[in-house]
C-alpha cells in the first residue's frame, strides 16, 4: 500500500544542534538555578543563532491536520508489562484531561499549545472544514497485543503500515494508529537514524495516520532515552532520574509525544513542517533535545524535580503521573516553547 511522505524522529538529529554544540563550547558559565530545578553545576549561555528567512521557516503547506475527536488505537508489538503499558496509556489520557485536573504545568497544557500554535491557525481551519477552530481531543479507542510478533523481531520500515492496520478494525481518517515495539524488537533505522516515525497507511481516499515508537531500554538508551541515560556522544553530564521509574518507557514517551505532535499537525505530509517534505522538521522535532529553559546539547534545560523521588520532569499528568515532554516550535516567533 502506498503511503504519504513521512517523518522520523532522531532525538538529537536536528542539524541546528551541531551549531548549538559549537556555540556551547564558547559560551560562559552561569550560576546554577534555584533549588527544586534540575541544573548542571556550571551551565552556559548561548550566543544568538542565525534565523533563516520566513520562506525557510516551519510553515503551513495547505494540507490536512487532525482536529476534533482524534481516536487513537494501540498495537503492542512484543511483550510489555502492565506497568509499561500504563505509562503510555496514562500519558495519552493526560492529553485530553481538563487542564485543572492536574497541577501546572500539565500534559493537557502541552496539548493545548499544539492547538494554539498550529491547529487553530486561520488557514488550517479554513482548509479543514472552515468555521470556528475546533478543539482537539485524544480519545483512546482500542488496544491490541501481538506478543508473538507475527512479522518477526526484525522489522523493515515497510512493515509499519501493515502493523498500523492491525491496530484498528477500520482506519479512522481523523485518527492515529500507534505501533509500539518491545525492547527486543529491532526496527530498520531504530537507534542509528530514528527513535520514532510517523506516516500514513491505507489507499487513496481512505488514508489514515500512524506513528511508531520503540522501547530503547536495551538497544540504545543513550540515543533514544536521553536525558534518562548517559548519552553515547557529546557532553557527558549525569543522567536524570526517570519520572516513572522506567528509563526505556519514559524515553519512549518523549518520542511518542514528538510523533503524535507531528501526526496531528502534518499527518499526510502537506501540513505544518519545515524543510524537505520527505524529511521534515515538525512541531516537536524542530526543537529536538529541548525540554526546559536554557537547554543546549548535553543539558535538557531547567526542569522540575520530584521532591520524593528526585526524578526530573516538566509536565504533570493523569493519576499523579509525571512526564518529560519536548518543547514545541512556535512558528510565529521561531522559538522553542517550553512548559518550564
Amino acid at each position: 500500500m502506498a503511503s504519504a511522505p513521512s517523518s522520523s524522529f532522531r532525538r538529537r538529529g536536528h542539524h541546528a544542534l551541531l551549531l548549538f554544540m559549537a556555540l556551547a563550547l564558547l559560551s560562559s558559565a552561569r550560576r546554577s538555578v534555584a533549588t527544586g530545578v534540575s541544573s548542571p553545576r556550571n551551565s552556559r549561555k548561548l550566543m544568538a543563532l542565525y534565523k533563516p528567512p520566513a520562506s525557510d521557516m516551519l510553515r503551513y503547506h495547505d494540507g490536512a491536520v487532525l482536529s476534533g475527536d482524534i481516536p487513537v488505537s494501540i498495537l503492542w508489538y512484543g511483550r510489555f508489562t502492565p506497568a509499561q503499558k500504563a505509562i503510555v496509556t496514562d500519558f495519552l489520557l493526560s492529553l485530553s484531561s481538563a487542564p485543572q485536573a492536574s497541577p501546572s504545568p500539565s500534559v493537557a497544557t502541552w496539548w493545548s499549545n499544539i492547538h494554539r500554535l498550529y491547529l487553530s491557525k486561520p488557514a488550517a481551519v479554513r482548509k479543514n472544514g472552515g468555521g470556528a477552530a475546533r478543539s482537539s481531543r485524544v480519545v483512546l479507542a482500542s488496544q491490541v497485543s501481538d506478543e508473538g510478533c507475527s512479522l518477526g523481531k526484525s522489522l523493515k520500515m515497510s512493515h509499519l503500515p501493515a502493523l498500523a492496520a492491525k491496530a484498528t478494525r477500520r482506519p479512522a481518517t481523523n485518527g492515529i494508529a500507534l505501533v509500539l515495539t518491545a525492547q527486543d524488537v529491532a526496527v530498520e533505522g531504530f537507534c542509528s537514524s530514528r527513535c520514532g516515525h510517523h506516516g500514513s497507511y491505507g489507499g487513496s481516499g481512505a488514508a489514515a495516520a500512524y506513528a511508531w515508537v520503540g522501547n530503547p531500554s536495551t538497544q540504545c538508551p543513550g540515543q533514544c532515552a536521553w536525558p534518562f541515560h548517559q548519552p553515547v556522544y557529546g557532553p557527558q553530564s549525569p543522567p536524570l532520574l526517570a519520572p516513572n521509574g522506567d528509563v526505556g518507557m519514559d524515553g519512549a514517551v518523549i518520542s511518542l509525544a514528538s510523533m503524535v505532535a507531528g501526526a496531528v499537525t502534518n499527518p499526510f505530509g502537506d501540513g505544518f513542517y519545515q524543510g524537505d517534505r520527505g524529511a521534515p522538521l515538525e512541531a516537536a522535532t524542530a526543537c529536538a533535545g529541548v525540554y526546559g529553559r536554557g537547554a543546549y546539547p548535553g543539558y535538557a534545560g531547567e526542569l522540575l524535580v520530584d521532591k520524593a523521588t528526585g526524578a526530573s520532569y516538566n509536565a504533570n499528568g493523569a493519576r499523579g503521573r509525571k512526564f518529560l515532554l519536548p518543547a514545541l516550535y512556535d512558528p510565529d516567533t521561531g522559538d522553542c516553547a517550553t512548559l518550564v
